[in-house]
């Protein structure tokens, strides 16, 4: 097949391929983008398709493949989309101000607390809060791992007691 009778079969499955976006989107803007990015790749790659091929499957493939790359690329970057006209939210400036924990009185109130239970417990508890895996502090500490979880659990139960009488 020619590159002209392959793109106008390519263009004439452009109808099918818009219905094929509603499986993945209801936004018009995208469902447009999504046919654009499939035929783009499909006119791109076309030495990939093979005359045994089903084209219309090809495509739709083509399509599903797209959206699921462009869906996790969204969810690592942590996009937001900002749907309003002239992009309202992207564009106001953030007046807020952050405070700081450490300078907080509720906040040293609850870390006096915290850091007021046994250390057999405090130290597991804090390596787990900042991070570790069970299996870290076992090995860091020398102690089974039925204990290290043990004595986390403990720790929250000891710390919410003083924590509801602190309330």
């Amino acid at each position: 097949m020619d590159a002209i009778e392959f793109s106008t079969k390519v263009a004439s499955l452009r109808p099918d391929l818009k219905v094929f976006t509603r499986k993945f989107t209801h936004d018009r803007e995208e469902s447009h983008d999504l046919v654009q990015d499939t035929i783009l790749k499909a006119l791109t790659y076309r030495n990939k398709y093979r005359e045994d091929t089903n084209i219309k499957g090809w495509l739709f493939t083509i399509m599903r493949n797209t959206y699921i790359n462009n869906y996790r690329k969204n969810q690592r970057q942590k996009t937001s989309h900002d749907g309003t006209k002239e992009l309202y939210y992207l564009n106001v400036e953030d007046h807020h101000t952050f405070n700081r924990p450490e300078g907080n009185s509720e906040f040293k109130e609850i870390w006096k607390n915290v850091i007021s239970i046994k250390d057999e417990l405090l130290i597991p508890f804090k390596m787990y809060t900042t991070g570790y895996k069970y299996e870290e502090i076992a090995k860091h500490l020398k102690i089974p791992i039925g204990t290290v979880k043990n004595r986390i659990f403990h720790a929250r139960k000891e710390i919410q007691k003083k924590l509801q009488g602190y309330q």
